[in-house]
């Protein structure tokens, strides 16, 4: 299908078998489809629309999904492509769209494209996010090492501890996003990803030194990109402990993450760019991500026998919680089925991706107003 495409709405409710709760499925199609990595927010037109990501026709497209009719248009035509990715302008007018080496401007409105950067030969590029004043794109590069190195880091993590150990030259660049030209920033030979801007600090980004949380040097980075200064972020407190999956507040300022101590605790936690004001919250059971929405909630998903959405809402300074949002049974088999759940900026609305079905589908929960109707966590449900 050519881009301006509409399709009909697969929207359908259902009513949660094990909460009560009704969760929207936004789409129903026997492809993979999946919302933005939860670090970059895919909300735009006031709320009533939002990016995602879906592999219609045999290849990975983005689309626009109108939230109250179900109706989808098709934003790309890329054909024979394997894996896309996305940031939004602030002001919601454009996408940055991560296609090949290449990143593309996507006016969301004419869906005219222009190219803005391509990555270096014998380099991959990496996510971008837009910087809060909406004048720059960041994104990062690595050097390509898969002539030497089995690489599957999508699907199972393959390579992952032996592109950690060769250390590739790794390079954050700052795009600018209205005529495109670009300027290195920070490099090193690490393998950097997860770039995230300040959602209202133009000068600040986090990144990480990606690899195996417990055995990369340091995971969480802060950078000034007026000076080019870098900076850990939530030192370990233990050996081998494990901290990562790190995402600005809406304040900006403040990094949430979560994490795994040795002894297998969990725990989910925050603290300002400047290593003040930690604070973290423990709990008993495995997870692969943990998200807050800086006005009081906090969710993580299941992991191996827990097969729900858990959540937890401050009250009178402490979180109380977990209870159980909804069923889950994601199999997070790869990055496409990955839930990767992200509250909306009022902190109303509830997006995640599932393959429960044998398809990955986004699925939307309005969270209840009063959060005690929601059961308590059960073990092994």
């Amino acid at each position: 299908m050519a881009k301006g495409t509409v399709w009909p709405s697969e929207r359908k409710t259902v009513i949660d078998r094990l909460t009560g709760i009704e969760v929207v499925q936004l789409t129903n199609y026997k492809a993979h489809s999946h919302h933005l990595y939860f670090t970059e927010s895919g909300w735009y037109d006031g709320g009533q629309r939002l990016l995602l990501i879906s592999d219609r026709g045999n290849s990975t497209n983005l689309f626009s999904l109108h939230v109250e009719s179900g109706l989808l248009t098709q934003l790309t035509d890329y054909p024979g492509n394997d894996h896309l990715d996305a940031c939004l302008l602030p002001d919601g007018s454009a996408a940055f769209v991560k296609v090949g080496r290449r990143l593309v401007r996507l006016d969301l409105r004419t869906l005219q494209e222009e190219l803005r950067y391509e990555a270096p030969e014998g380099y991959h590029l990496g996510n971008a996010s837009a910087a809060a004043d909406g004048l720059s794109v960041l994104t990062c590069v690595q050097e390509d090492l898969s002539h030497r190195i089995r690489l599957d880091l999508g699907n199972g993590y393959v390579g992952h501890r032996e592109l950690m150990e060769a250390a590739p030259h790794s390079m954050i660049v700052r795009i600018d996003a209205r005529k495109g030209g670009a300027e290195t920033i920070y490099e090193a030979n690490r393998f950097i990803t997860h770039i995230n801007a300040s959602p209202t600090q133009p000068w600040l980004l986090t990144f990480c030194h990606e690899g195996p949380w417990h055995l990369v040097d340091h995971r969480i980075w802060g950078l000034d990109l007026r000076t080019g200064e870098a900076w850990k972020i939530r030192e370990r407190l233990e050996p081998r402990e494990k901290v990562g999956h790190e995402f600005f507040y809406p304040d900006g300022v403040t990094v949430g993450y979560h994490g795994f101590r040795e002894d297998g605790t969990n725990f989910f936690g925050s603290t300002r760019y400047d290593n003040t004001g930690m604070e973290e919250t423990e709990f008993g059971f495995d997870t692969w991500h943990g998200y807050a929405d800086g006005l009081g909630q906090a969710v993580v998903d299941g992991k191996d026998s827990v097969k729900t959405l858990s959540v937890w809402r401050r009250i009178e300074g402490g979180y109380e919680g977990p209870r159980m949002l909804c069923e889950l049974r994601c199999s997070f088999h790869s990055q496409k089925v990955h839930a990767h759940p992200r509250f909306d900026a009022d902190g109303k609305r509830l997006l995640f991706t599932s393959d429960k079905d044998g398809y990955g589908n986004v699925y939307l929960v309005n969270m209840p107003e009063d959060f005690t109707t929601l059961p308590l966590f059960t073990p092994g449900i």
